[in-house]
């Protein structure tokens, strides 16, 4: 959380980073891999609003049962 409100919300430099597109997620989501492994753990957030700099983090938590 603390390098996204540092560095923004785009993180390539995380494993696994990508944007998320689907129909029940919203527009401008991400995710990427905190913990590898089994389990596997991922985090999700969408930005909210570019020019106040809101960013939503929607999820965290094992990847088998991420909104993806």
């Amino acid at each position: 959380m603390r390098e996204i409100e540092q560095f923004g919300p785009i993180r390539k430099n995380w494993p696994n980073f990508s944007p998320l597109t689907g129909k029940s997620l919203p527009k401008n989501a991400y995710h990427c891999h905190i913990k590898k492994g089994k389990p596997t753990y991922v985090a999700c957030w969408y930005v909210e609003d570019k020019k106040v700099k809101i960013v939503e983090i929607f999820y965290v938590g094992t990847h088998e049962n991420a909104p993806y």
